[in-house]
C-alpha cells in the first residue's frame, strides 16, 4: 500500500465515522466524501485490499448498492486472504447487505487473524447484532458483555445489549443498558440512528431498541 492509497483510505473510514457516530455537521457531504475517498484509493491500485475493502463497506452502507459491495468486499479477501482488515471490513459489508452467515464467518476468520485487535469489541458488536437479527438473542448478550470486556465506553455495545436484553423480557435490564447508552450518547433517538444510514436490514435489532424504551 503506498501513503497515498493510505491517506485516501483512512480520510474515507474518517469521513463515515462522522456520519455513523454523529458527529458529522453536513452527513450528505462526509457520506459523498467516503465513497469519492475510498473510489479515489481504488483508483490507484484496484488490487489494493484495503482500497477494496474500504470501497466495500461505504458502498454498502451509503449507496445500499450490496451487489458491487460485495464483489469489492471478496476481491479484497482474495488480494490478500492473511489481512484481517480486510475480513472485518467485508464482514461489515455481507452484515449491512443482510447475508448474516457469511457476515458472522467473516468476522470470525477476522478474529482468528488477529486476536489481539484493538478495535476486537467492534467485531463483537457487530456479531452480537446479527445473532439478534437470528433471534438468538441470549447469544446475543454473551457476545455483547464479551465486548463491554474489551472497551465499555463504546456506545453501539450498549445498543446491542439493551435490543438483545428487550427481546428476551429482561425489561430492568434493557432499560439500564439503554440509560448507559444514553450517558455515551445522549442526543440518541432510534429515528436519527437509523438516518444515519446502514441499517435497512436491522429490523429486529431496532423492535429491541423500541422494546428497550429508546426515543424515538
Amino acid at each position: 500500500m503506498t501513503l497515498a492509497i493510505l491517506a485516501a483510505v483512512l480520510a474515507a473510514i474518517c469521513h463515515h465515522l462522522k456520519v455513523v457516530l454523529g458527529f458529522s455537521i453536513d452527513p450528505q457531504f462526509d457520506r459523498n466524501e467516503a465513497v469519492r475517498l475510498a473510489r479515489l484509493a481504488l483508483s490507484l491500485d484496484e488490487h489494493d485490499e484495503w482500497a477494496l475493502g474500504t470501497t466495500a463497506f461505504v458502498t454498502a452502507f451509503f449507496i445500499g448498492d450490496y451487489e458491487a459491495a460485495i464483489d469489492f468486499a471478496d476481491r479484497a479477501v482474495a488480494c490478500n486472504p492473511n489481512d484481517d482488515s480486510a475480513w472485518r471490513l467485508r464482514g461489515w459489508t455481507y452484515k449491512t447487505a443482510g447475508q448474516y452467515e457469511e457476515a458472522i464467518r467473516s468476522f470470525e476468520r477476522s478474529i482468528r487473524l488477529n486476536p489481539l485487535d484493538p478495535t476486537l469489541h467492534v467485531t463483537l458488536a457487530g456479531i452480537g447484532q446479527i445473532l439478534i437479527e437470528h433471534r438468538r438473542f441470549d447469544e446475543a448478550v454473551a457476545v455483547t458483555k464479551r465486548a463491554l470486556r474489551q472497551n465499555a465506553s463504546y456506545s453501539g455495545i450498549y445498543r446491542g445489549l439493551a435490543s438483545a436484553l428487550a427481546h428476551l423480557g429482561r425489561e430492568a435490564e434493557a432499560r439500564e443498558a439503554a440509560a448507559r447508552l444514553l450517558e455515551f450518547d445522549p442526543s440518541f433517538t432510534i429515528s436519527t440512528w437509523i438516518a444515519r444510514g446502514g441499517q435497512s436490514n436491522a429490523k429486529l435489532l431496532i423492535e429491541g431498541l423500541q422494546k428497550a424504551g429508546l426515543p424515538e
